[in-house]
């Protein structure tokens, strides 16, 4: 449910700068239902890559393959993302907070962490100069959390008008898509809050895994069910995907 309603979210035409995982995902299923014109970049260079299954890494083969050109890393930022020309970026986190800043970097403290996790990449600037940015993450208390361990990129900072006093050209986190269910920006406070939740899952679910008191709209919407394309699409995908990882290992 949660990379269906995040294909969903991108529009035909957009260009959207890609993560690995569940943006990946996501963004190749709407490419392959109602957005056959959005356009995926990747990091590694790939611009427009039509990919026949996901990749393992920004750096798999499989992006360049049938892509419409492979540039330099420099120009990905320099000229495609830090000059706006991104619409959509596609974040993941392992924690993230009731504003929308996200950790990537490490659980714990920095010096003598729990996890080190794989860092930011090109995650801050993305979460600076995109258009817009979609996070997607499972909800889980221990990713819900009141404080970052460490925070890697910024999203709405601390609140209100904050994030414009940093000088970051794009809009910041405009939606938060989890497995149960949608969060938004408040217009004023830029708090999340719920505006939506999956089928079968309720309000307390949510509230029991998010690690602050969680706003919730008065006007709380059900994401629609997974339709039959849709479901067909995605796990098609999944089953070339997982016969080519086992044909690459044996």
């Amino acid at each position: 449910m949660m990379s269906i309603a995040a294909a969903r979210e991108l529009r035909d035409g957009v260009l959207c700068f890609v993560g690995i995982g569940l943006p990946s995902e996501a963004a190749n299923l709407a490419r392959r239902t109602h957005a056959p014109e959005c356009m995926l970049i990747y990091e590694s260079g790939t611009l427009g890559a039509k990919p026949d299954v996901l990749p393992l890494s920004i750096g798999d083969g499989v992006l360049a393959e049938r892509a419409d050109s492979v540039v330099s890393v420099p120009e990905i930022f320099n000229y495609w993302l830090q000059a706006g020309r991104i619409d959509v970026g596609f974040l993941g986190a392992a924690q993230i907070d009731r504003y929308a800043n996200i950790n990537t970097t490490v659980i714990g403290d920095y010096q003598k962490p729990k996890v080190r996790l794989p860092g930011a990449g090109g995650a801050p600037e993305i979460a600076a100069s995109a258009k817009e940015v979609i996070i997607i993450l499972r909800h889980k208390r221990r990713a819900f959390v009141e404080n970052l361990d460490f925070l890697t990129s910024v999203g709405h900072y601390k609140g209100g008008k904050s994030r414009e006093g940093l000088g970051y050209t794009g809009a910041g986190p405009t939606m938060v898509i989890t497995d149960l269910g949608i969060l938004r920006p408040r217009e004023e406070s830029r708090e999340l809050e719920l505006v939506a939740v999956h089928p079968g899952v309720e309000v307390d679910q949510v509230r029991e895994q998010t690690g602050w008191d969680l706003a919730v709209s008065d006007d709380l919407k059900t994401t629609a069910p997974p339709t039959e394309e849709e479901l067909g699409v995605l796990r098609e995908l999944r089953r070339k995907t997982e016969a080519a990882r086992k044909e690459g290992a044996g």
